[in-house]
């Protein structure tokens, strides 16, 4: 037959046990004194502050603290309104584009990429047609030159072939589509 614990049977075993527990600390140190070559009578045991015995609540008590609890929870979920909205309120449709509107930013999107394409390819062609054209009014001043000048001009050719001077390169006015 098993044995019911009361909570007085329990406080009367703690208690037990915890003078079970200054005795063996009080012996614990006598012997440590012992080893350290001191008295025994002169070393004062290491006492554990006494404890305060737990006050109890009675029912009565823990039923007005959970009734002033749940008074303050309904006092804060006033004041919040409701967390979720009514479920009379249909909720709005959602909105879609029409099939004019999405031909118009398909449209408007075609325009720009292909202007951004036409600026990026200009800058390409006038870098190409630079160093033609400075090719073709060095041979001519060859032409017109002794070969002394034209053997000095030779390595300037090829300095500006590499790297186009602005002044001589001419405007592109054309655009590519």
């Amino acid at each position: 037959m098993p044995r019911l614990l009361t909570n007085e049977i329990v406080t009367a075993a703690i208690t037990g046990f915890e003078k079970q527990k200054t005795r063996i600390d009080a012996q614990i140190a006598e012997l440590r004194q012992m080893l350290s070559g001191g008295s025994a009578e002169t070393a004062a045991p290491q006492q554990a502050p006494p404890q305060r015995k737990r006050r109890k609540l009675s029912a009565a008590g823990r039923r007005a603290i959970a009734e002033a609890q749940q008074k303050r929870w309904a006092e804060s979920k006033r004041h919040t309104g409701p967390s979720a909205p009514a479920a009379s309120e249909a909720p709005k449709a959602k909105r879609r584009i029409s099939e004019e509107g999405m031909k118009r930013i398909i449209a408007a999107t075609k325009k720009r990429w292909r202007l951004a394409k036409a600026a990026k390819a200009q800058p390409i062609a006038a870098k190409k047609a630079a160093p033609a054209a400075k090719k073709v009014a060095v041979k001519k001043a060859a032409a017109k030159a002794p070969a002394k000048t034209a053997k000095k001009n030779a390595p300037v050719k090829k300095a500006t072939a590499k790297e186009p001077t602005p002044t001589a390169a001419p405007a592109a006015t054309g655009t590519v589509a």
